[in-house]
């Protein structure tokens, strides 16, 4: 960590707190949600689990919600947040040297963040899980299970109403809390991939301090080993995913990886909810990374945003030739392995290639090859850049975003709202949000993309070469995109949702106006202090 900050305890919100008796904290009017996630943009990315989790507290504030954002402090993390602080010197953890609560601002959202800064667990050279080999950090399981026990902690001096954990790396949180003394917050954990698991060696976790019992069937246990997923499905009071389909999917063996037989006793506590995107920081109208915004009534500036990629790119500037791209993780998952086998039928049919991302090393190094075989046709970027990813989308005509299995998905929602029609597997959240270019669907106006159902390459490319044949119906492919444009993918249904959720959680009714917010500052010292 290069900086230093100040220590602030903030003794006003201590004083007010330190007479707030636990079952009066509805009576503020404003329900306190303390949102965890081990990734939040703009402070650290790698996926689409960092923009749902800037996004939706983003929309819940102001909406009878008081979010605090919790995540471990990166340096790319404390390097983004503003205003930084120190509110907590946390001894617990002095084994492995300093620990501390570093709490501060995201610079776009504005949103008050808290950030576990411990330099031996999060200050190396690398990505947030894995190191520059692309092999998973071999301490993980104390990285994040640390990560937990801060969590716990600062949940009994924020006193929140709700801890809402997402994915395995704050699973084991839900452990901690529900073992905590005294009264508790009410515990939601949200499933954004049942692929990861967070599975180690039952050794791995013996600095963690956890209770006895956890290591049996009824805990998180998992085929000898334990599963940091598991402590969240086990011990949160409710369970969310991210679209009604994978809600349904994961109940089988072929998507519950092994878990499907708790998540079926547990069935009644789980709920689909659809992601959203930030349709402003997402908005072709408004987009600072764009040379040109566009509307769906005058798409003149996509026309160059396309001419824009294409020489930002390297491709050939050329505007009849329609520019197929696909943006996301280079993972099986992803299907990315079949792009290679695409390539003939888009090479034939005249059109170019835009790939943005990065991954598994094997097939960066296959996609570099297609680049250097076909000039000026294929563009492959390896690496996550923000502003080039929202570039891709304007100027892109198709984007890929198939999925052997996919929870939610949030690429193909960015595509529609830039006017450029995905391609899909009807699984998950694909499912429940592109709506195929059969027949049917053109003739009855619904139709916005284009879906195939076989986790096969064949299917894949069929599917593709369907859209490139629409491609050229110049009017049907119009209509359709402005139909997918005028989607709606925010946050509004869904954010409705969950502030439910939160209700029925607690008991807390609908928000009254409150003349002074409660300011994201620790109310007491529990672990060392300040």
């Amino acid at each position: 960590m290069t900086e230093h900050w100040a220590i602030d305890i903030g003794s006003r919100n201590r004083a007010r707190r330190s007479a707030e008796q636990p079952q009066d904290r509805g009576r503020r009017g404003r329900l306190r949600v303390l949102f965890v996630s081990s990734e939040i943009f703009p402070l650290a990315k790698t996926g689409g689990l960092a923009d749902v989790s800037a996004s939706l507290p983003g929309a819940l504030a102001g909406q009878g919600i008081e979010p605090l954002l919790l995540m471990p402090g990166y340096p790319c993390a404390l390097d983004t947040a503003v205003n930084k602080r120190v509110v907590y010197e946390l001894r617990e953890f002095s084994h492995l040297g300093d620990a501390r609560i570093v709490a501060g601002w995201t610079p776009d959202t504005g949103l008050p963040v808290w950030l576990f800064d411990c330099p031996a667990l999060f200050d190396r050279k690398g990505g947030l899980y894995q190191d520059e080999q692309g092999c998973d950090w071999p301490d993980n399981a104390l990285r994040f299970g640390t990560f937990c026990r801060a969590v716990a902690a600062m949940a009994a001096n924020w006193l929140p109403d709700v801890v809402h954990l997402n994915d395995w790396q704050t699973g084991l949180a839900a452990l901690y809390l529900a073992h905590a003394q005294g009264p508790k917050p009410a515990t939601l954990f949200t499933i954004h991939n049942m692929a990861f698991q967070g599975i180690f060696p039952r050794e791995a976790t013996a600095e963690l301090d956890l209770p006895p019992s956890a290591y049996e069937a009824d805990g998180i246990e998992y085929f000898g080993k334990v599963s940091f997923l598991k402590a969240g499905l086990r011990y949160c009071d409710r369970l969310t995913t991210v679209s009604p389909t994978y809600a349904r999917e994961i109940l089988t063996p072929e998507c519950g990886f092994g878990l499907e037989g708790l998540l079926q006793a547990r069935q009644s506590d789980l709920s689909g909810i659809l992601n959203g995107i930030d349709d402003g920081l997402w908005n072709p109208q408004t987009d600072p990374y764009l040379p040109r915004t566009f509307t769906a009534r005058d798409l003149s500036g996509k026309h160059m945003c396309k001419a824009a990629l294409q020489r930002e790119l390297g491709l050939k500037p050329n505007p009849e030739a329609p520019l197929v791209a696909f943006a996301s993780r280079f993972t099986g998952q992803k299907m990315v392995d079949c792009i290679p086998k695409l390539v003939p039928t888009l090479m034939a049919a005249g059109a170019q290639l835009a790939v943005l991302g990065e991954g598994d090393r094997a097939t960066e190094a296959e996609l570099a090859a297609l680049q250097r075989e076909w000039p000026g046709r294929i563009a492959v970027r390896i690496g996550h850049d923000e502003g080039a990813a929202h570039r891709v989308h304007a100027g892109a005509d198709i984007v890929l975003a198939p999925a052997r299995f996919e929870p939610c998905g949030l690429v193909q929602m960015y595509a529609m709202r830039y006017g450029a029609l995905p391609v899909v597997r009807a699984v998950g959240g694909l499912a429940d949000t592109v709506v195929d270019a059969n027949a049917a669907n053109i003739e009855n106006g619904t139709a916005c993309g284009f879906a195939f159902t076989e986790a096969s390459a064949e299917a894949m490319i069929a599917c593709v070469a369907r859209a490139l044949g629409m491609w050229r119906q110049s009017i049907t492919w119009r209509r359709m995109q402005s139909r997918a444009m005028a989607r709606e993918f925010g946050w509004a249904r869904s954010g409705t949702s969950y502030i439910e959720l939160y209700r029925g959680l607690t008991n807390i009714p609908a928000e009254t106006r409150v003349e002074e917010p409660i300011e994201a500052e620790p109310a007491q010292v529990a672990l060392g202090t300040p």
